[in-house]
């Protein structure tokens, strides 16, 4: 029977090709939230998160992230989302809508936009207007929703996932 043993802090992989994933967020209204979407984004080397409004970020929940993540503020989404896509960027919501298709089956861009909602209201009519997709998390019970980190974390975790599977894995990866 195999002996593991804990590493604790194991030094991080680099990712077979960079992240061009960029998440966006509207004005949350927890900025412990935002501060544990930015810690998931310094884990997986994603290193662009633009919020709105009033956001800040708890040193302490984003850790290193708050250092390696290149935090935006802007007053409002649309404009910004309309800049990016001009850039080359596929604009991407995760929220439960009409059309929007399962996370499990999602074929992401390398070059995406991840629009996460907010927690009580998700994405406005002017954000959903702006959208190419909608990926969603399929629910099985109750409540109806996940919350707004958590839903993140798990879309983060996804296209990273599917990014490595389109190139070679990095040999020092599970070393």
């Amino acid at each position: 029977m195999p002996r593991f043993e804990h590493l604790r802090h194991k030094p991080p992989s680099q990712p077979a090709t960079p992240r061009e994933l960029i998440v966006a967020c509207p004005p949350m209204r927890s900025h412990v939230n935002l501060s544990h979407i930015v810690r998931t984004c310094g884990c997986f080397g994603v290193t662009r998160v633009i919020a709105c409004g009033a956001a800040r970020l708890h040193d302490r929940i984003a850790r290193d992230g708050a250092d390696s993540v290149v935090f935006e503020i802007h007053r409002s989404l649309p404009p910004v989302l309309d800049r990016l896509r001009s850039e080359g960027y596929e604009i991407v919501g995760l929220e439960q809508t009409t059309q929007s298709e399962s996370l499990f089956g999602f074929s992401f861009a390398p070059r995406t936009v991840l629009v996460v909602g907010n927690e009580r209201t998700g994405l406005e009519e002017d954000v959903l207007a702006r959208l190419d997709r909608v990926a969603e998390i399929p629910m099985y019970g109750l409540p109806h929703s996940l919350n707004a980190a958590t839903s993140a974390s798990i879309a983060i975790y996804e296209y990273c996932r599917r990014m490595e599977s389109l190139s070679p894995i990095h040999p020092q990866a599970f070393r």
